[in-house]
């Protein structure tokens, strides 16, 4: 009997990235990919192998992080239902469609949005010290608004990629920087508490994490605003403060079709 034609799929998934050593598979690690392969497979009885739009560091949650994959045959029904189950609390499994035989969700992928969430209250509250950077200084929250603005624009951010990645073209371009008020989880009048949205056609290795790093050294008088547009010109390596994971969370991934 001919084996049935593979169906392409587009998943979206959200998940808690404290307890897992990032996004892409490992021996002998738990990740978010091994994790979700193995439970996919389990499902399909035959080994299913995933593509991210993008790999998430230890400790980097996700809200809309997507991934497609190549499913033996029709997927069933709730498979989304089914794989959240197995995975969850820590990983849900958003939404499932059924793609373009070709669609790849890294390769395919045209831009993406990132949250970082700050907070400046004197004391860390216990129950979000999973998902912010509790930075415990005064901040010139005027001059942390300026600073965004710098990065603004297309550039090559070589300066702002810590070591490590294999990548050979470092140019980026970043639509929008915003900051406001409220965490990734928390509504606005929450006190003490901000967020810095990264809006650009893609990322470099830890380079939200270090332009937040470098926003508030600038922003608490440790380094001049300066600093911001010499490493831009500079080109690698990194040499300011890489801020916390914990902090940082894949909001969305966009495509031409959304």
């Amino acid at each position: 009997m001919p084996s049935m034609a593979s169906t392409t799929l587009k998943c979206t998934v959200r998940y808690d990235g404290t307890e897992f050593a990032g996004w892409q598979r490992q021996d002998r690690q738990r990740t978010v990919q091994g994790e979700l392969e193995e439970a996919f497979s389990r499902i399909a009885a035959a080994p299913v192998a995933i593509q991210g739009a993008g790999r998430t560091d230890a400790g980097v949650h996700a809200l809309g992080q997507v991934f497609s994959c190549r499913w033996p045959g029709e997927p069933p029904a709730r498979l989304a239902h089914a794989v959240s189950k197995m995975l969850g609390p820590e990983i849900r499994l958003e939404s499932v469609e059924t793609v373009r035989p070709e669609f790849n969700a890294r390769f395919d992928a045209q831009s993406k949005r990132y949250v970082y969430t700050f907070d400046f209250n004197r004391h860390p509250d216990p129950f979000l010290a999973r998902y912010a950077w509790h930075v415990p200084y005064h901040i010139d929250l005027a001059l942390l608004e300026h600073c965004l603005h710098r990065v603004e624009g297309r550039y090559d951010f070589a300066g702002f990629q810590s070591t490590g990645s294999q990548m050979k073209n470092t140019v980026r371009t970043i639509y929008e920087v915003a900051l406001s008020p409220g965490g990734l989880f928390t509504p606005e009048d929450a006190r003490g508490l901000y967020k810095i949205t990264f809006f650009g056609d893609g990322f470099l290795y830890k380079m939200v994490r270090n332009l937040c790093g470098t926003f508030i050294e600038v922003a608490r008088g440790r380094f001049a605003e300066t600093f911001i547009t010499e490493s831009l010109a500079r080109g690698g390596p990194f040499l300011g403060l890489c801020a916390p994971a914990k902090g940082l969370a894949l909001a969305a991934v966009y495509y031409d079709e959304s």
